[in-house]
């Protein structure tokens, strides 16, 4: 079900929902990203119903099902906005704390995967960044804030593009550079999914050298040219056999590298793992820990190492 009905109409049940997965993670000692909107419909509106939601009330909008005047028209950024204020100052039925105000929220998302196709300048998609992230922040300044995006290279960096996973990402009207070279900005995020991105039968002995490169360049890009960590936002592989696995080990030893350097590499969040009661609403990305014990170990002694890493003296 959908939070938001309607501009700054929410279905309480669904937000409360949301206050109790909050409330949840801070019992368990545990840090969110809250996303502020999606990229895709995917069954729960994203950008393209803030669009819808302009064109019935009578708006003018040319944009139709990739919703790309959602980051251009100013009616629909005031939706936009309106909705990032009532998130920061939601105060949270099971704890009376503020979002805005709980450390329980590590940091902001201003939007999952943002891509504006119909311009590949990315100036579109970078003027509505640079606009929405001093919003969020004169909100609320004492939370870090990201971007979301996946992290295709752009017209800013044209000796990147060959490290995009082909040759249409550097179309998709964003640049990791120029998108994170802005005010409010706290960390890079990227995204890595392998299969789906490079062509239909690509090797693993591929996929995996794509892996090693894509986040090798990032962490260099993040030290040397953004000053700023970097965070894989969302990694998965589509198996439940042995694959996966060695995809799991693949992206871990990259990070652990940086961290034992003490580099931009800051750390990557699987996508996605998921309750066994859950698992009938679960894809192919799924992994129930309780049932996947390779998996969940491999997951497992990643973690003591980045433990013992990061209590170093």
């Amino acid at each position: 079900m959908a939070l938001q009905k309607s501009p700054s109409v929410y279905d309480e049940n669904v937000f409360k929902a949301l206050d109790f997965v909050v409330s949840e993670a801070r019992n368990y000692k545990i840090r969110v990203i809250l996303p502020l909107v999606d990229n895709w419909s995917d069954g729960y509106g994203g950008k393209a119903q803030y669009v819808k939601w302009a064109r019935d009330a009578g708006i003018n909008v040319t944009s139709n099902n990739d919703g790309d005047d959602f980051f251009s028209h100013q009616t629909i950024k005031g939706y936009y906005k309106n909705h990032v204020k009532n998130m920061l100052t939601r105060v949270n039925t099971y704890t009376n704390v503020m979002y805005k105000d709980d450390p329980t929220i590590f940091a902001w998302e201003l939007i999952n995967e943002p891509q504006c196709r119909s311009d590949p300048t990315r100036n579109t998609a970078q003027a509505w960044i640079e606009e929405m992230a001093l919003y969020v922040k004169s909100i609320d300044p004492d939370h870090l804030l990201e971007v979301g995006t996946e992290g295709y290279y752009g017209p800013s960096t044209p000796t990147r593009l060959q490290d995009n996973p082909n040759i249409y990402s550097g179309q998709f009207g964003t640049d990791f550079i120029c998108n994170h070279r802005v005010n409010g900005i706290d960390f890079a995020s990227v995204h890595m999914y392998p299969e789906l991105w490079l062509p239909n039968g690509t090797s693993l002995e591929v996929q995996f050298q794509f892996v090693q490169s894509w986040m090798q360049a990032h962490i260099a890009d993040a030290e040397g040219v953004l000053g700023m960590p970097v965070v894989f936002t969302e990694f998965g592989f589509c198996s439940n056999s042995t694959p996966r696995d060695q995809f799991l080990q693949a992206v871990y030893g990259e990070l652990l590298g940086s961290a034992q350097r003490s580099g931009a590499g800051a750390g990557n969040l699987l996508f996605q793992v998921i309750p066994e009661e859950l698992d009938g609403m679960s894809d192919c990305y799924a992994i129930v820990l309780t049932r996947d014990a390779a998996t969940a170990g491999i997951m497992s002694a990643h973690s003591k190492k980045l433990q013992i890493i990061n209590n170093r003296p």
